[in-house]
């Protein structure tokens, strides 16, 4: 089927379909109905239940997300017979995708898409539908570096800035005109409801000037008393949903580092150095409660290094480091190449840790009869849709840790691994699960494996990448399945510790 013409059948679907963070929730509701009616008019059943999959994610033929947005922006082409395409465009079809894609990153909602493109065209489309309060963007991520050399070395006559990396949940804040206020995590899943203490307070933060903006945060679990951030595992007590405001106990501080929206004015296109300034005139600090994330701007090693240190004494992961003026602007669900992190833990290994997806188990025996002795963990290839099998993981747990996790993952059992798991036949589970949890990892180094399919293809033709000596550091609620780490990201891990190798065997000579 040509790309176009999946776009066209897709036009009047996709209308009723809901807002991407609704899909990731698995719950339909009345859209569902909507499509369901809609599909039952086809002749064919098993064309019903095709589509059905493809709507809602779950087909797994390599018909990605990011096709199927290619498609849309075909088809809007071919639909719109009038219009005539801009000049300076080699290729409207694939000019048409770009724009659909760079579009849906800032509004991921069919809903307003579709009505766009069929009313305005393709074209106008970044005007018809643009970024608004009350719509989560993807939040821009960072990519992993393992030191400050590294750092200097990437950012070479480009001015940066460095800001601690907090240890809490990234957070989207938008206050609407009328004074509503809307919270959504990294994953554009709706967390109003889990920080009622945050929507009560933020209208005090901001200056009288201020009627509406879309701040990029981070929430901490923080103790007023001793003024000082608590770790992650504090916050992570705290209900997920439905929060009574009298019942909190773990307090929590705002981190502001970015700004995205300001009374009307969309802020995406702005350099760092511009939305900052919009930030930090448009709220004012107050400690404990809510802060501006702390920040230097330098180019000197030492300093940067000592900025680091500070960072982890103060409760922090390390630290994000952003180009400033040039290159500096919000890049919607992307790791971008213009923020980098870098985490004090492991800084001389993989530099970063990896989010993987436990997909199997072995029983375990002596003292770990009656829980899984050992998880078998995957990346997530995107472009396939599949997760790839990248270690095993069986030390470094507490028996608490061991029996919850093993606790957790016995409801996700199935009789046979999904069709979309790459593994070797040399790896015999002795359960198999759904793919649900997300495993934040880290290990000592990255190896080619000729048993592990991680990132086959991508640095060895044959062989794939796995990790030596994992161990769990916590469970990322935040994140679902295809929010694991990639095979693309593991492969660049992999090049950039091998480089990094080279280097320090350069220098040893």
């Amino acid at each position: 089927m040509k790309d176009w013409s999946l776009g066209l059948g897709m036009l009047r679907l996709l209308r009723l379909c809901p807002r991407r963070a609704e899909q990731k929730k698995h719950k339909l509701r009345s859209s569902t109905r909507n499509l369901v009616r809609i599909v039952k008019r086809r002749k064919r059943i098993i064309s019903r239940h095709y589509w059905l999959l493809l709507l809602i994610a779950k087909l797994r033929i390599g018909l990605a997300e990011q096709t199927l947005l290619a498609a849309l922006g075909h088809a809007a082409v071919y639909a719109d017979k009038q219009s005539s395409t801009p000049a300076n465009i080699d290729s409207s079809l694939e000019e048409a995708a770009k724009i659909v894609k760079q579009v849906y990153s800032v509004i991921p909602v069919y809903d307003k898409i579709i009505p766009a493109l069929l009313a305005d065209g393709v074209w106008d489309l970044p005007k018809t539908c643009s970024f608004s309060p009350g719509v989560p963007v993807g939040p821009m991520l960072a990519k992993p570096t393992k030191g400050v050399s590294e750092i200097l070395d990437k950012f070479q006559d480009i001015e940066f800035t460095c800001e601690y990396k907090y240890d809490g949940e990234r957070a989207q804040i938008h206050y609407m005109e009328d004074g509503t206020v809307e919270i959504y995590s990294r994953n554009a899943e709706r967390n109003t409801g889990k920080y009622p203490d945050v929507v009560d307070a933020i209208s005090r933060f901001k200056r009288p000037s201020v009627t509406s903006f879309v701040l990029d945060c981070e929430i901490v679990a923080f103790d007023r008393e001793k003024k000082k951030i608590l770790p992650f595992q504090v916050l992570s007590t705290r209900a997920r949903k439905n929060v009574v405001l009298s019942e909190i106990k773990v307090g929590v501080c705002i981190y502001a580092f970015d700004i995205l929206y300001i009374n009307g004015q969309p802020l995406l296109q702005a350099q760092l150095d511009s939305r900052r300034q919009h930030l930090y005139e448009s709220f004012e600090e107050e400690p404990g409660f809510f802060q501006f994330a702390t920040a230097v701007t330098s180019n000197d090693l030492e300093e940067i290094q000592k900025f680091l240190e500070a960072a982890v004494d103060a409760s922090c992961e390390g630290l994000i480091i952003k180009t400033l003026k040039k290159d500096a602007t919000y890049e919607p669900s992307k790791r971008s190449n213009n923020w980098l992190k870098l985490k004090n833990d492991y800084m001389d290994s993989t530099g970063d840790s990896l989010d993987l997806v436990p997909i199997a188990a072995f029983h375990g025996r002596g003292k770990r009869t009656g829980v899984y002795g050992a998880f078998l963990l995957a990346c997530y290839d995107v472009n396939n849709e599949e997760f790839q099998s990248i270690c095993k993981i069986g030390t470094g747990f507490s028996e608490a840790v061991l029996e919850e996790r093993s606790a957790s993952l016995r409801s996700k059992v199935i009789p046979k691994p999904k069709s979309y798991y790459r593994y070797s036949d040399t790896i015999n589970p002795d359960v198999w699960f759904e793919p649900i949890e997300v495993w934040e990892v880290k290990a000592a180094d990255l190896t080619i494996s000729p048993v592990h399919r991680a990132a086959t293809g991508i640095v060895d033709s044959d062989k794939g990448i796995s990790l030596r000596f994992p161990r769990l550091l916590r469970v990322r609620e935040d994140k679902n399945p295809e929010d694991a780490s990639s095979a693309d990201m593991v492969a660049d891990i992999y090049r950039a510790q091998k480089h990094n190798q080279s280097n320090r065997d350069d220098d040893e000579q």
